[in-house]
């Protein structure tokens, strides 16, 4: 079984997924957003699936270091879209795909957390 994870490495969320994975026996691919980007097409469907409000990371240093004007961006789909292209830091991590299903957030994959 593999796991796709998106993410960032040096976050400690994403870097509990993998270990939480990895004890599952679950082989991990993971996708740095920093050396690869994020994947548009995806990013659409995250933002279909879980909402602009769970995407996007208000708690997070790069969200708080963006000015005012910069922040109302992520108000309508298409700025928030434009936004999260540009600055992936505010995504809201780990994205995983395991099994045909997609979490966000989620670092626990032992069994009965998954």
């Amino acid at each position: 079984m593999t796991a796709k994870v998106y993410g960032i490495p040096n976050c400690s969320s994403v870097k509990k997924a993998i270990a939480s994975l990895k004890e599952g026996n679950i082989e991990v691919l993971f996708h740095d957003f920093k050396k690869h980007g994020v994947p548009a097409d995806l990013l659409d469907e995250w933002i279909v699936e879980f909402g602009l409000d769970m995407v996007i990371n208000r708690k997070g240093t790069t969200w708080r270091g963006l000015d005012e004007g910069m922040q109302i961006k992520a108000l309508s789909p298409e700025g928030a879209k434009a936004l999260l292209l540009e600055y992936p830091s505010i995504i809201k991590r780990p994205v995983v795909e395991l099994n045909g299903e997609l979490t966000i957030g989620q670092t626990d994959f032992s069994k009965g957390n998954s």
